[in-house]
C-alpha cells in the first residue's frame, strides 16, 4: 500500500482521554489509515514529528464565523491555533435561514452587514460555504432570533402561535437539510421577551431527528441558577440533549457562585444528557449592553458605531473626557461593541476542569479590536491552563477540544485519531504551545503550533501558514426515524 503521508514518530494523543503513545501515522486521501510502526519507504511525503504531539484537529465548538467561513476563508485565526472544525450559528444567531428586510438587529449584526446575510434557506448556506471551500470545516446551528426576525415585526415580545409555526417550518426545513439543531440567546433584548413555551415548541421540532440545542442563558449574573433550571426544563420535556454555551458567573456580586452552578449541573446530568462549553479567559465580549453597564469592573469599547473615534479605550476614560456618566456615554455609544471583564479567575478554573465542559472561542471576528480568544483560545488551554497551572493532564485538556465535542455534536469519523477516521490533526510542541494574542495587541498568531492537517491535506505550517483550503460543510448525523438506521452525512 503506497501512503500519501506519514507521520513519523510522533507522541499521540488521540482525543479519548487516554494516555499518550508513541506511533506512526499513515494517511490516504482524506483518511488515516494506519497507526503503528510503519514502513515508510512507500510514502510520498514523511514528516518527523519526533519530540512532538500529535493530536486531533481542535473542534471549536462555540463560534461566530458564520459569514466568515465564506468571506475570509483562509480562516487564519482558527487554523493558525489549530483548529479544524468551526461550529456556528450559537447565541440565536446565525447566517441562515435569514432574510433580512433592514441591518440585522443586535446581536445579529455581530455576524456582518445587511448584506452578508446572503442564505434564505439553510441549503444555500451550505452550498456557499462548499463554493467557498474555507481551510476550515463548517458545521452549523440554526438561531432562534434568526428564526424570530424571519417572521416577526416586533422581537421585543412573544411569537404568536401562527410565528412559532413558520419558525418551525424553517427549522424543520434547516434540520431535514443537515443542521446540527437550535441555538438561543435568551439574555439578548431580541429574544428575552419571549416565553419559555416558544422556546420549547421550537426544540420538539428537534428530537425528531435527534438534533441538539444550545443556550445563551437567559442570565449569567444573579438569577443564573434559574436561568439554568428553564434550559433543563425545555431540554427534559422535549427530550433532547442540552448544551450551555460559554458556561460562566457573571457580575462581581456573582463571583465564587460555579460551585452552586456545578452542583446544579451534577445533579440534571443525572437525570437527562447535558453539557457545557466554556472559553479560557475572565472576560466576555459581546456588543454593548446597558444592562451590563457597571463601575464594577472594567469595560472596554471595541467599536461604536456613531463613534468610531472613540473605540479602543475604557468607558470609563471615554465618560471622563465627556464629562458623562457610564450609562450617558453607553448610550451615546450605541451600536457598539464591549469586552467586560467580568469574571473570577477561579470560577474559570471550575468550569474548565469540569469533566463535561469543552472548549469553544466565542470569538468574534468582525470585531475591529476582538478579544485576544479569536486568536488564542485553544493554545491558552493547552499552555496556560494545562502546563502552567496544571488543571488537568494534556490528555484531558485535547479531549475537551476533540473527542467530547465531536460526540457531543454527533461528527462522525471526527475528533479522535483512528484508522478510518477523518485525518483532521495538529502537530505541536508540548513546551512551547501558548496564546500570544492579548487584550491589547489580539490579532496574534499562537506559538507552538507546527503543522495542521484537514481532511488529509496539509492546510498550516509555522513557516508558511495557509498551505490551502481543504475544508467541507459537515452535515449532521442523520437518525430516520422509521428504521433508525444511521446514514453517513458528512461530505
Amino acid at each position: 500500500m503506497r501512503y500519501d503521508s506519514v507521520i513519523k514518530g510522533a507522541t499521540i494523543i488521540d482525543g479519548q482521554n487516554q494516555p499518550p503513545y508513541v506511533a506512526d501515522v499513515a494517511i490516504i486521501d482524506d483518511e488515516i489509515v494506519a497507526i503503528g510502526q510503519l514502513d515508510t519507504s512507500n510514502a510520498d511525503v514523511i514528516v518527523n514529528a519526533r519530540g512532538l504531539v500529535l493530536s486531533p484537529g481542535f473542534i471549536d465548538v462555540h463560534t461566530h464565523d458564520d459569514t466568515n467561513v465564506i468571506r475570509m476563508p483562509e480562516c487564519i485565526p482558527k487554523i493558525s491555533q489549530g483548529v479544524t472544525t468551526t461550529i456556528v450559528g450559537n447565541c440565536g444567531i446565525s447566517a441562515s435561514p435569514a432574510v433580512l428586510k433592514a441591518a440585522p438587529p443586535d446581536p445579529m449584526n455581530l455576524l456582518g452587514e445587511q448584506k452578508d446575510f446572503k442564505y434564505p434557506t439553510f441549503a444555500s448556506y451550505v452550498e456557499a460555504v462548499n463554493h467557498a471551500q474555507p481551510a476550515v470545516n463548517v458545521a452549523a446551528l440554526v438561531g432562534h432570533t434568526t428564526l424570530r426576525n424571519n417572521v416577526m415585526d416586533d422581537l421585543y415580545r412573544t411569537a404568536t402561535p401562527d410565528e412559532i409555526d413558520a419558525m418551525k417550518k424553517a427549522l424543520r426545513q434547516a434540520l431535514d437539510d443537515g443542521a446540527l439543531g437550535l441555538s438561543t440567546g435568551l439574555a439578548y433584548a431580541s429574544a428575552k421577551s419571549c416565553e419559555e413555551s416558544e422556546v420549547l415548541a421550537l426544540t420538539q421540532e428537534l428530537s425528531r431527528v435527534n438534533a441538539i440545542y444550545t443556550t445563551h442563558l437567559r442570565t449569567e449574573f444573579e438569577g443564573i441558577l434559574d436561568a439554568m433550571d428553564e434550559a433543563f426544563r425545555v431540554g427534559m420535556a422535549a427530550k433532547v440533549p442540552v448544551v450551555i454555551s460559554h458556561l460562566k458567573c457573571a457580575g462581581a456580586g456573582n463571583w465564587g457562585r460555579t460551585v452552586e452552578v456545578l452542583k446544579k449541573m451534577d445533579k440534571a446530568r443525572q437525570a437527562q444528557d447535558v453539557g457545557c462549553d466554556c472559553y479560557p479567559y475572565t472576560a466576555s465580549s459581546s456588543t454593548l449592553d446597558l444592562k451590563q453597564v457597571t463601575d464594577e469592573y472594567p469595560i472596554f469599547i471595541t467599536w461604536s458605531d456613531p463613534h468610531p473615534e472613540l473605540a479602543g479605550q475604557m468607558l470609563s476614560h471615554i465618560a471622563d473626557d465627556l464629562n458623562l456618566s457610564l450609562m450617558e456615554t453607553a448610550k451615546k455609544l450605541q451600536p457598539a461593541g464591549a469586552v467586560y471583564h467580568n469574571m473570577d479567575a477561579q470560577d474559570v478554573e471550575r468550569v474548565l476542569q469540569y469533566p463535561l465542559t469543552m472548549i469553544g472561542s466565542d470569538g468574534l471576528p468582525n470585531d475591529p479590536h476582538p478579544h485576544p480568544r479569536l486568536w488564542g483560545a485553544f493554545p491558552r488551554v493547552l499552555g496556560y491552563y494545562c502546563r502552567e497551572r496544571k488543571l488537568f493532564p494534556l490528555s484531558t485538556a485535547i479531549h475537551k477540544m476533540t473527542g467530547l465535542s465531536a460526540q457531543r455534536f454527533n461528527l462522525t469519523k471526527r475528533g479522535e485519531i483512528k484508522v478510518g477516521y477523518f485525518a483532521d490533526l495538529v502537530l505541536f510542541n508540548p513546551d512551547e504551545i501558548i496564546d500570544t494574542a492579548n487584550f491589547h495587541q489580539p490579532k496574534q498568531v499562537a506559538k507552538g503550533i507546527q503543522t495542521v492537517w484537514v481532511n488529509g491535506k496539509i492546510s498550516y505550517q509555522l513557516s508558511t501558514e495557509v498551505q490551502g483550503r481543504h475544508g467541507r460543510f459537515l452535515r449532521r448525523k442523520i437518525t430516520e426515524p422509521a428504521n433508525n438506521q444511521i446514514m453517513e452525512m458528512n461530505s
